[in-house]
């Protein structure tokens, strides 16, 4: 092996402990918490991927409120359901629906996948129930109330 190649391996070997460091000493120390704020990497890489709550048409089922504005999001008061119609956002996003108590989301897969996915979401330790929806295109999105009870529910800027 010549000089120049020991050189070039060497330069190289340096650069992976480099990225190495930086990425154990840049990272978060946590076990990945899917509903926190994106990392240093993450922020660098973009801005917010939600779905702006105007480009979601809301239709429930008697009786329910109709739907407010807050700073937020768009509030939603329902005892049925209700169906969200999410505008197609041109590219791949997150709806992001949050409450102070268990709802039901019913969704289609992104992509060409012909899956649908049905969670019953419940409050975490902050006493938030958070559902992320990924949405690629024009679509629906069903909630509802386990127990037959009123659901407040959120479409959340973030």
């Amino acid at each position: 092996m010549s000089g120049r190649q020991k050189l070039l391996l060497a330069a190289l070997a340096a650069l992976l402990v480099v990225f190495y460091v930086v990425a154990v000493g840049g990272g978060r120390h946590d076990r990945g918490d899917p509903a926190a704020r994106p990392g240093w990497l993450g922020r660098l890489g973009g801005g917010s991927t939600a779905v702006d709550p105007a480009d979601v048409e809301v239709r429930c089922a008697p009786p329910a409120a109709p739907p407010s504005a807050s700073v937020e999001g768009t509030v939603l008061r329902f005892t049925t359901g209700c169906v969200l119609r999410v505008a197609d956002p041109g590219g791949l996003r997150t709806l992001v629906l949050r409450s102070r108590a268990p709802f039901e989301v019913t969704a289609p897969a992104p992509r060409q996948a012909e899956v649908t996915v049905h969670d019953e979401v419940t409050p975490g330790d902050d006493g938030t129930a958070v559902a992320k929806v990924a949405v690629d295109r024009e679509t629906d999105v069903a909630l509802g109330c386990p127990g037959g009870g009123e659901c407040t529910v959120t479409v959340a800027r973030s």
